[in-house]
């Protein structure tokens, strides 16, 4: 028993190992017995893995996330594993696709021989990059819970029971955010018709992928030959692959802009009061985490960006822009020619990218991020016009190197841009570059 002197209004440290105790036990960790027992189970338990300061040491548990976002997409419909004939298909479509895009690319095709897979393999194939996106977002949340139960001072005897539970609240914040990723990446899985129509490189190595289920689900209801259809995505994937696999730092340079964002995001804390009541954890269950996981669904982050974060959202969708309008200008050279249908197909692309869909939900609620490259169509204007002043030759050297490639400004003056007279960075930008280089030197490209 404590029977030293209490300071007035501070809880009692017994009390309050009592209350832990109980919440532990709820979670299913080793709480029995007396005082000291408690206490001695604790300090071990502490001195375990589970304290590590990273979310991937351990309350993370990444392979029940991966298998909560494939039950969510069986959820959603019937995910066959794609067979023999749509393989034979695809080898088809892709030996005429790259063919052509011999005539009008100077990258090479990828190595990697063309895949269709079935939602299930796409969630498998993809989440180790999902989860290096997402870890900074981990650790924000458990930081922000700690603040809730220590908002005072140093001395505030709370800092300390906080403290003591890090690793609780370490796997609380996995339960909450780990349930509204599966989620995302469950309905991201039944949208996606090819391996990387987001526009992100979350492939681990350059490859031509299909994803056949969706393919039928997204374009059956219009009017157009199913293998026109294909053979249009193919070659979309196809242009889409080989700029990946030239241009090496453009996939990581992706990755690294969006785990920025989310290394500055501000997670609001008044949300989390509303959803969670620290008083009500001692009857913590599963259901309960997911109840409220669904109840800051969209609420997590603060409204308001920083300016850091306005910088390189900026820089993110002009570059996804870039992409997709380099995309589009060399498969247009190619369908025109070969596939009657081609404005038809376009067509439907286009309304496909401007229409909200379950990419744009995934990453605005797990990220705050609204990531829609909204200047497509200019981009694809001056890749245009640089192949009508240089050559296909001249178009694709531009992504030679990052300090080459168009900037927002430059979409605003493409024919300026063509005839190299361009505006210098700002103080700015030459910042977030540095602070990129260092982000892409931390995670291994040196590209």
């Amino acid at each position: 028993m404590n029977d030293g002197p209490q300071h007035p209004g501070q809880p009692d440290p017994e009390e309050m190992a009592e209350q832990l105790r109980r919440m532990m036990q709820q979670l299913g960790l080793p709480a029995n017995g007396d005082l000291a027992s408690f206490m001695t189970q604790l300090s071990q338990m502490l001195g375990s893995g589970m304290s590590g300061a990273n979310p991937s040491d351990g309350p993370v548990d990444w392979s029940h996330i991966k298998d909560m976002a494939r039950h969510i997409a069986a959820s959603r419909g019937s995910d066959p594993t794609p067979g023999q004939q749509e393989r034979t298909a695809l080898l088809d479509a892709s030996r005429l696709a790259e063919s052509w895009l011999d005539r009008e690319c100077e990258f090479a095709q990828v190595n990697a021989q063309p895949a269709c897979w079935s939602r299930a393999e796409w969630i498998e194939h993809t989440f180790s990059s999902w989860q290096s996106v997402v870890e900074p977002v981990l650790v924000s949340l458990t930081e922000a819970m700690s603040g809730l139960m220590s908002q005072g001072g140093a001395d505030d005897p709370m800092a300390a029971l906080a403290q003591m539970m890090g690793p609780v609240l370490r796997r609380m914040s996995a339960m909450l955010y780990g349930a509204q990723l599966a989620q995302g990446l469950g309905e991201l899985s039944t949208s996606t018709v090819t391996g990387t129509e987001i526009g992100l490189q979350v492939l681990s190595v350059p490859q031509v992928v299909i994803l056949p289920t969706n393919i039928a689900a997204a374009w059956n209801d219009l009017d157009l030959d199913p293998r026109d259809v294909e053979i249009y995505l193919v070659l979309r994937e196809s242009a889409r692959q080989r700029l990946f696999n030239a241009v090496t730092w453009l996939g990581p340079q992706l990755l690294a802009l969006v785990e920025h964002y989310a290394r500055e995001i501000r997670i609001d804390s008044s949300a989390i009061e509303d959803a969670i009541d620290i008083d009500d954890l001692s009857r913590l269950t599963p259901e309960k985490a997911q109840e409220m996981s669904e109840r800051l669904q969209g609420r997590l982050f603060e409204p308001t960006r920083t300016p850091e974060q306005e910088g390189v959202l900026q820089r993110l969708e002009t570059l996804l822009a870039l992409i997709e309008g380099w995309v589009d200008e060399v498969t247009s050279q190619v369908a025109r020619t070969w596939l009657p249908s081609h404005d038809q197909l376009s067509e439907a692309v286009r309304r496909r990218r401007a229409t909200s869909g379950p990419a744009e939900v995934f990453f605005q609620s797990l990220l705050g991020l609204e990531l829609r490259p909204r200047r497509v169509r200019d981009a694809a204007n001056l890749w245009a016009a640089l192949r009508e002043a240089r050559g296909t030759v001249g178009r694709d050297q531009v992504w030679n190197h990052p300090d080459l490639v168009p900037t927002t400004a430059d979409l605003d003056d493409p024919l300026g841009y063509v005839s190299g007279d361009r505006q210098e960075p700002t103080e700015g930008a030459d910042d977030l570059d540095a602070e990129l280089e260092k982000l892409l030197r931390d995670h291994g490209h040196d590209d």
